[in-house]
C-alpha cells in the first residue's frame, strides 16, 4: 500500500473518531467519558478512593492545594501580578474616554478659539500617550515577574519531579515508559505552571475589566451600551466552538507528533536492527505517512479556523457598522455625540479581549488541571522500599547472606521464586546457573533490592536487609549486568560513575584489572575520550570491561556478576579469568554465567530451576552426581567440539 493511500486511511480513521468527539482524548476514562450516552456519566477506578468521580474530585483538590503550597512561598509577587494586572487593565479601558473627550470638547468646541483648541487638544494627547506608556511599560514589568515566578516554579516542580522518579518502584518507571516520562518533567511541568494564569489572574483580571466595560458603557449611554453588548453572546458561542472543535484536533496532532517522534529514536536507537532487517524502506515509509496524516489533520483544522474566523471578522463589521447607524440615529435625535460613538467603537473591541480571556480559561484551565494531577499523581506515588521507622545503617563488612525461605512473584497468581533457602558465607564466590527463566536474575535483583521478597527474608549478618537504610545498604553493591547502560561523556565519567570523587590513578588501576586500561589507551582521546550515547563507540566486550572497572572502583563488598562475561571474545575471557581471583578477593560474589567453564572454581555452585534449587555444591561435587548440571556441561563441552 503506498504512503497516499495509508494516510488517506488514517486520516478517514480520524475523521470517524472526530464524528464522535474522540479525538484528542488520551485516557481511557476521557473515552469513556466522551463514549458514554448523555447524561450518564461512566464509573471510573480511582487511586485515591471511589469508582466514581468523588475520589477523583477528592485528588484534584489536594493536588490544587498541594501547587498552591508551592506558591505561597512567592505570594508577594503573586500579590503584585494580580496589582500589576489590574492596573493596565484599568489603563486601557482609560483610553477611549480620552478619545471622546477628545472628539466632543476639543474638536467639535466651536465655542473655543483653534489655538486655545490646539492647546487642550496637546494636552490631552500627551497625557493620553503617558497612559499609554506607562500601561506598556507596567505590562512589560508584570510579564517578566511572571516569568520569574513561572521559571522559579519549573524549576521546584520540576527538579522534585525527577528527584521523586530517581526513586520510584521500577515497574511503575515501565509502566510510564521512557516517553511519559519525559512528557511529565518537560510538557506537564510547563503546562501546569500556567494553572496560576488560567485559574486566578487571566480569568479574574478579564471578569473585572469586562466589569468595568460595561459599567462605563451604560454609564455613557446605555441604548449604544445595549448593542455593543449583543456582541458577547456571539463571541463566547465561537469562543466556545474554537475550543470544543478545533482544540481536539491540534491536541491529537500533538499526539500523533509524539508517537512518530517516539518511533524515529527506537528506529535511530536500534539502527543496526533496522539494517540488518533491511527495515530503512519500512521506517521511511511510516514516518512519511505518519506526517502526512498530521498535514491532513492540520489542513482539516485550518479549514475550521477559517470558517471560524471569517465569521468572527463579518460579526465585528457588522457590529461596527451597527454602532455607527445606531449611534448615528441617536445622534441626529440628540441622545449620543460623536465621541460616544468614537468610543464605544473602541470599548466594542475592548471587550472582546476579556470575553475571550474568559472562555479561553477554561479550556487551558481543564488542561492545566489534567497536567496538574499528572505530575502530582508522581509527586505523589510512594518512593519505592522506603526506609523503615527504624532501619539502622547497613554493616561495613558481610560475614553472611541468608536467603531464607525466600519467594517472590511479579504477579500474585504467578510465582518466579519459591521456599528459595541459601547460606553465602562472606568472602566466598556463589555461581548461580541453570535454564533461561530459571530465576538467576531475579534472585540477584532481591539481593540488590531492587525488589523485595514477597515471601520469606534475606539477611546480611543476620538482619533482614530490609532494617537497614537502603543507600547504605546499596553502597556495599558493586553489580556488573548483562545488559551494560554507559552514558554519554568520557571513558572516565562513566567508570568514575560509581565513584565521582574518584582520581585518574584510581580510575585507571580498575581499568587495569578488568582488563579495559590497554583498549582505553589506545582511543583517539584515552580516558577523555567520548564513547557516545549508552558506548555507540565501543565494542560489545569493551563496554562489558567498562562495566566491570566501573563495579570495581566501586570496591563492593559484594559483587554481582550477571553474565559478565557473556559479551567478551574468548582472548579477553581468559585474561578476566586469569585475574579472577584478584578480582574476588574479599568479596562476597554472587555470579551468574551461561558459560560454565567460568564458573568451575566457584565455593557454590546452585542449579535453579522453575525459580527452586535443583542441585547445590562444588562444581567436582555436582559433576559426580550425573544431574542437571552435569548434563548442562556435557551439552556445552559437546557444543564446543563442534
Amino acid at each position: 500500500m503506498n504512503r497516499a493511500s495509508t494516510s488517506r486511511r488514517r486520516y478517514r480513521e480520524f475523521l470517524e473518531k472526530f464524528k464522535r468527539n474522540e479525538v484528542g482524548l488520551d485516557t481511557a476514562e476521557e473515552l469513556a467519558r466522551a463514549r458514554a450516552p448523555r447524561g450518564e456519566m461512566p464509573a471510573a477506578a480511582d487511586p485515591v478512593g471511589g469508582s466514581d468521580g468523588i475520589g477523583k474530585r477528592q485528588r484534584r483538590r489536594r493536588y490544587l492545594r498541594l501547587y498552591f503550597r508551592e506558591l505561597w512561598p512567592h505570594w508577594r509577587v503573586v500579590l503584585l501580578l494580580i496589582i500589576l494586572s489590574l492596573v493596565v487593565a484599568g489603563l486601557d479601558l482609560v483610553q477611549p474616554l480620552f478619545f471622546r473627550y477628545i472628539v466632543d470638547h476639543i474638536l467639535l468646541d466651536v465655542s473655543a478659539s483653534v489655538g486655545e483648541r490646539a492647546r487642550n487638544l496637546h494636552w490631552i494627547g500627551l497625557i493620553s500617550l503617558a497612559l499609554v506608556i506607562a500601561s506598556q511599560g507596567l505590562g512589560i514589568f508584570k510579564n517578566y515577574w511572571q516569568y520569574l515566578l513561572n521559571v522559579d516554579v519549573i524549576l521546584k516542580l520540576r527538579r522534585a519531579l525527577f528527584e521523586r522518579m530517581l526513586h520510584l518502584p521500577l515497574g511503575k518507571l515501565s509502566e510510564m515508559k521512557t516517553g511519559g516520562i519525559i512528557a511529565r518533567l518537560t510538557d506537564d511541568v510547563n503546562t501546569t505552571t500556567g494553572l496560576l494564569e488560567m485559574a486566578i489572574i487571566s480569568p479574574g483580571v478579564a471578569a473585572v475589566r469586562l466589569l468595568i466595560a460595561l459599567v462605563v458603557l451604560f454609564v455613557l449611554n446605555w441604548q449604544l451600551a445595549l448593542t455593543a453588548m449583543s456582541i458577547i453572546p456571539f463571541v463566547m458561542l465561537i469562543s466556545f466552538v474554537a475550543a470544543r472543535r478545533i482544540r481536539p484536533i491540534y491536541r491529537q496532532v500533538r499526539t500523533d507528533v509524539g508517537v512518530i517522534d517516539g518511533r524515529v529514536g527506537e528506529a535511530f536507537e536500534g539502527i543496526r536492527a533496522v539494517r540488518a532487517f533491511q527495515g530503512e524502506r519500512r521506517e521511511a515509509h511510516e514516518f512519511a505517512v505518519g506526517h502526512n496524516t498530521i498535514t491532513r489533520m492540520r489542513l482539516f483544522a485550518r479549514k475550521k479556523e477559517l470558517v471560524l474566523w471569517s465569521s468572527w471578522g463579518f460579526m465585528l463589521a457588522v457590529i461596527g457598522l451597527v454602532i455607527f447607524w445606531v449611534g448615528g440615529y441617536l445622534y441626529l435625535q440628540g441622545r449620543a455625540s460623536i465621541g460616544d460613538i468614537t468610543a464605544f467603537q473602541v470599548y466594542t473591541f475592548l471587550l472582546l479581549n476579556p470575553v475571550w480571556q474568559i472562555v479561553n480559561s477554561f479550556s487551558e484551565l481543564q488542561r492545566s488541571l489534567a497536567a496538574m494531577e499528572r505530575v502530582f499523581d508522581v509527586l505523589e506515588t510512594p518512593a519505592d522500599k522506603p526506609d523503615r521507622p527504624n532501619a539502622v545503617v547497613a554493616p561495613t563488612t558481610v560475614r553472611a547472606i541468608e536467603f531464607r525461605q525466600v519467594g517472590f512473584a511479579y504477579e500474585p497468581e504467578r510465582p518466579v521464586i519459591r521456599d528459595f533457602n541459601l547460606v553465602i558465607p562472606g568472602s566466598s564466590v556463589v555461581a548461580l546457573v541453570g535454564r533461561s527463566g530459571a530465576g538467576k536474575t531475579t534472585i540477584t535483583d532481591l539481593l540488590a533490592r531492587f525488589h523485595d521478597p514477597t515471601g520469606g527474608a534475606i539477611l546480611l549478618n543476620g538482619i533482614d536487609v530490609r532494617d537497614f537504610q537502603l543507600q547504605s545498604y546499596r553502597s556495599l553493591l558493586g553489580v556488573v549486568q548483562q545488559d551494560v547502560f554507559l552514558f554519554d561523556g568520557t571513558v572516565r565519567e562513566n567508570i568514575a560513575y560509581a565513584n565521582r570523587n574518584a582520581s585518574l590513578t584510581e580510575v585507571r588501576d580498575a581499568a587495569v584489572r578488568a582488563n579495559a586500561d590497554e583498549f582505553i589507551t589506545q582511543l583517539p582521546e584515552g580516558y577523555d575520550t567520548v564513547i557516545g550515547e549508552r558506548g555507540v563507540k565501543l565494542s560489545g566486550g569493551q563496554r562489558q570491561r567498562m562495566s566491570i572497572a566501573r563495579a570495581l572502583l566501586a570496591n563492593p563488598q559484594i559483587l554481582i556478576l550477571d553474565e559478565a562475561t557473556s559479551n567478551l571474545d574468548t582472548a579477553s575471557e581468559q585474561l578476566i579469568q586469569a585475574s579472577m581471583s584478584e578480582l574476588l578477593r574479599n568479596r562476597t560474589t554472587v555470579m551468574i554465567a551461561h558459560r560454565l567453564s567460568t564458573i568451575a572454581h566457584a565455593d557454590q555452585i546452585v542449579v535453579m530451576d522453575q525459580g527452586v534449587i535443583v542441585e547445590q555444591g562444588t562444581h567436582e561435587e555436582l559433576m559426580a552426581l550425573r544431574g542437571m548440571y552435569f548434563d548442562m556441561v556435557e551439552r556445552q563441552q559437546s557444543a564446543m567440539m563442534i
